[in-house]
């Protein structure tokens, strides 16, 4: 293959075009969770909890699971160490959809829309 000048141009602006693409996709990629509105307020996974229930009000249903904690052991073996506690909060926004609150460890982990 010959190297000439055009070729050499055409990859560095394929290769320029391919970055700015990536950074494009950058802030979509780092903010998965949603926001919602409760009447004058931003719902978001930054809040506490206790910050939700005062601004959202109460959920319009609760499901609480529990989940092992797995580890593993000296020998490479996966053993419960603990359990984790799991709670999808269900907001009903009427003409909207529902927004899904997952909250683990007592602090709202992600917030999406329902499907």
């Amino acid at each position: 293959m010959v190297w000439s000048p055009v070729s050499a141009t055409i990859r560095a602006m394929k290769a320029s075009i391919a970055f700015a693409a990536a950074l494009l996709m950058l802030p979509f990629a780092a903010s998965a969770d949603e926001t919602f509105r409760c009447g004058k307020w931003i719902a978001s996974s930054e809040m506490s909890v206790d910050e939700l229930v005062q601004k959202c009000g109460e959920p319009t249903s609760r499901e609480t699971s529990t989940e092992d904690v797995l580890s593993r052991n000296q020998f490479g073996l996966m053993v419960k160490v603990g359990e984790a506690r799991k709670e999808t909060w269900t907001y009903d926004r009427g003409a909207n959809p529902a927004m899904v609150v997952t909250i683990a460890d007592g602090r709202i982990k992600s917030i999406k829309r329902q499907k």
